[in-house]
C-alpha cells in the first residue's frame, strides 16, 4: 500500500485539531451543532481539506474553548499544513517538550540514530542527561527536573516496539560525563540496551578517521502510513527534512556509517572492556 502524502505540519495540525475536539468533550457532531454546521464540515477542518478558511478553523476553536496558547499555534500551523519541510525556531533553547518530536516517535515504526560525540539522547541515564542539562549555556535551571521526565517520557517509546538502530563514536565512551559513577552508569545501561531485542548499538571506531557522519547528530524514522522523515536538533532549533531527495541523502550517510561501524558483538565488546577498565580505576586507555 502506497505511504499517505502527508507533512509533520499537517499531521500535528491534524493531531491538535481533533484533541481540542475531544478535550471540549464533544464529538464532531456535537462540535457540528454547536456551529450550525454539517458534520463533515467540522471533518473539513479537522483535516484542513482545501476551502476551508482560517475563520473557520478559529471557529471551531472558539467553540472548543482551546486555550489561547494551543489556539494560536494551530491557527499559525494552518496555512502551511502542506509545506514539506519545518524549521522550527525556539527562541533561546529548545522547548521542554519537544511536541513534534516525541509525536513522530510514538507513532514510528524504525528510529536510526546517530551522534558525533555524545550518547544519543535515548540512551542517556537520567544522571547523565542531568550533568548535560547542568552543564547547558541556556538551559534554565529550574527546568532541569521536567526535562528529565520528558526524556523518560520519551525513552519508554522505545518499548513500544519501535526498532532502533544508534550509531554513537567511540569518543562518546570516553567523554567522562560527571563524576566516575556517572560514567559507568550510562556504559552499563548502553550494554543493557545493547541487549534489547530490538535494540541496535553501533560504534564508529576512532580509527575509522574521517567519516560521513561528521556533518552532525541526526535521527532517521519511518512510519507504517508516512513517508520517513529526518530530525535535526541544535541549540535552540528544530528542522524536520521531508523532502525525498534530502531523506535519502541521509540514508547514504546511514549506510557509509554501517560500513565503517563495528559489528554488534565488537560494539558491545568495546564497551564492556571501556566500563571494565574504568571500574578497575584505570580509566580509558588505548585499545591497540
Amino acid at each position: 500500500m502506497p505511504k499517505r502524502i502527508s507533512t509533520a505540519r499537517g499531521r500535528e495540525f491534524g493531531e491538535g485539531m481533533r484533541a481540542a475536539i475531544t478535550n471540549a468533550g464533544l464529538t464532531a457532531r456535537e462540535a457540528a451543532d454547536v456551529l450550525s454546521w454539517q458534520e463533515a464540515k467540522v471533518s473539513d477542518v479537522v483535516t484542513g481539506r482545501g476551502g476551508v478558511t482560517r475563520l473557520e478553523v478559529a471557529l471551531l476553536l472558539g467553540a472548543c474553548r482551546t486555550k489561547a496558547d494551543e489556539r494560536d499555534h494551530l491557527l499559525e500551523l494552518f496555512p502551511d499544513r502542506d509545506s514539506s519541510g519545518w524549521w522550527q525556531l525556539h527562541g533561546k533553547c529548545a522547548p521542554v517538550r519537544p511536541r513534534t518530536a516525541l509525536t513522530h516517535l510514538a507513532v514510528a515504526e524504525t528510529l536510526i540514530s546517530w551522534h558525533t560525540h555524545a550518547v544519543p539522547v535515548l540512551l542517556r541515564t537520567v544522571d547523565y542527561m542531568r550533568e548535560v542539562l547542568t552543564a547547558s549555556a541556556t538551559v534554565p535551571a529550574d527546568e532541569v527536573d521536567e526535562r528529565l521526565c520528558v526524556l523518560r517520557e520519551m525513552q519508554e517509546l522505545l518499548g513500544n516496539g519501535l526498532d532502533c538502530t544508534f550509531y554513537l563514536h567511540e569518543v562518546a565512551l570516553d567523554v567522562q560525563i560527571g563524576g566516575p559513577d556517572v560514567h559507568i552508569g550510562q556504559l552499563q545501561h548502553l550494554m543493557f540496551k545493547a541487549n534489547w531485542k530490538k535494540v541496535r548499538v553501533l560504534i564508529v571506531p576512532a580509527a575509522a578517521g574521517a567519516h560521513a557522519g561528521m556533518a552532525g547528530p541526526f535521527t532517521r524514522l519511518t512510519f507504517p502510513k508516512y513517508e520517513p522523515l529526518v530530525w535535526t536538533a541544535t541549540e535552540n532549533s528544530s528542522l524536520f527534512v521531508e523532502t525525498k531527495e534530502a531523506v535519502d541523502g541521509y540514508a547514504d550517510v546511514i549506510r557509509a556509517l554501517d560500513e565503517v561501524s563495528l559489528s554488534e558483538d565488537e560494539s558491545r565488546d568495546l564497551i564492556i572492556r571501556r566500563c571494565v577498565r574504568l571500574q578497575e580505576g584505570e580509566g580509558a586507555v588505548d585499545e591497540s
